[in-house]
């Protein structure tokens, strides 16, 4: 498949050209967001979305109850919608468990320990839930040490045992950036579940990130290569080998004939993060300037007819500060900078609301 079109499907599958009804319409499609930027996860979803949605939006979603962040996959959070939580982890808890039991191992985390912060939490987080830093005091009270990133670890465990989720947005000036964890059963109204949860990850996947190649469902999922080609096999006929191991959706969704060619999209946004091998969407001498860097970073980028041309910062579409473009002067040059301008513009007007 030529580069082009490959970006062009993309854009598409991602909602990116073919943006969702709402936010929570954008979530579904998607099925999880990388998220552990917590403004930048809201901003994936409001810029796949029609219109102007606010921050504000995708925060009234949360608090409905319609949409729940947790570490659904790689061990990092990922906003999904509620009702696809419990399945999602059916299929990838075991693994994050697997990939993440030496640390625990040396953390001092086993299963009485557990144990005793699901008795200690529970009848806690019946009452609207409890903000991390909150979560935080009952672990101390048992005698268990947050720090060292144990605390965090210890959330993690309670999500993937499918008790905890974070739900309602704690309210505050300016941006919320806060969540209450909530109990599962007391906040999640409705689940799904589907007949074969490995092959509906891999359809999933595929409708809101194809054309893809296993590969690239194996390192967005966390799933072993062995796993996603199962995972494959199991979605037959639900998807389509676009090329040689090449798979779009079955049904894809209609351009827009208003959707800009510039696009400000967030820290770790699915667009670029969510394959195994980037280069179709960036460059590769310009891979290093995006990311992840050593500190696992992975920068917020401009992106112009569906490749990255540069960086920028949320605090510079606030300040009107120009972006970090990629390359030399004459190939910024054919970049239209109004569009550039408005794409962060948008940014700004979400997050002013």
């Amino acid at each position: 498949m030529k580069t082009e079109t490959l970006r062009a499907e993309r854009l598409r599958s991602h909602r990116l050209s073919a943006p969702a009804p709402s936010v929570t319409d954008a979530a579904a499609h998607m099925l999880a967001v990388q998220s552990q930027d917590f403004t930048a996860g809201r901003w994936a979803l409001a810029s796949r979305t029609r219109g102007e949605s606010t921050v504000r939006t995708v925060d009234r979603a949360f608090d409905r109850g319609d949409l729940v962040r947790a570490w659904t996959m790689r061990g990092t959070l990922h906003i999904v919608p509620a009702r696809d939580l419990r399945w999602v982890l059916s299929v990838t808890a075991e693994r994050q468990r697997q990939q993440a039991a030496g640390r625990r191992r040396a953390l001092g985390i086993d299963a009485p320990m557990i144990a005793a912060v699901v008795a200690a939490v529970v009848p806690r987080l019946r009452d609207g839930g409890l903000t991390r830093s909150e979560m935080f005091e009952v672990f101390a009270g048992l005698g268990i040490d947050p720090g060292g990133q144990r605390g965090i670890h210890v959330l993690s465990e309670l999500t993937l045992d499918g008790v905890i989720c974070q739900g309602p947005v704690v309210r505050r000036e300016g941006v919320a950036r806060e969540q209450r964890f909530v109990l599962v059963e007391q906040h999640i109204r409705e689940h799904e579940a589907p007949h074969d949860p490995l092959a509906e990850l891999f359809v999933r996947y595929v409708d809101g990130h194809g054309p893809a190649e296993v590969a690239d469902f194996a390192w967005w999922s966390g799933l072993t290569l062995g796993q996603s080609r199962e995972a494959r096999d199991r979605a037959f006929g639900r998807i389509v080998e676009v090329e040689d191991g090449v798979f779009a959706a079955a049904r894809r969704p209609r351009r827009s004939a208003v959707a800009s060619r510039v696009l400000a999209l967030g820290v770790f946004d699915e667009y670029y993060i969510s394959y195994a091998d980037r280069s179709a969407v960036c460059a590769p001498e310009h891979l290093a300037l995006v990311g992840p860097g050593a500190n696992g970073m992975v920068r917020a980028t401009i992106v112009a007819d569906g490749r990255v041309i540069g960086c920028w910062t949320h605090a510079s579409a606030a300040l009107g500060s120009a972006p970090e473009l990629f390359g030399s002067a004459a190939d910024a040059a054919t970049v239209d900078a109004d569009a550039v301008h408005a794409a962060l513009a948008r940014f700004d007007r979400f997050i002013r609301g």
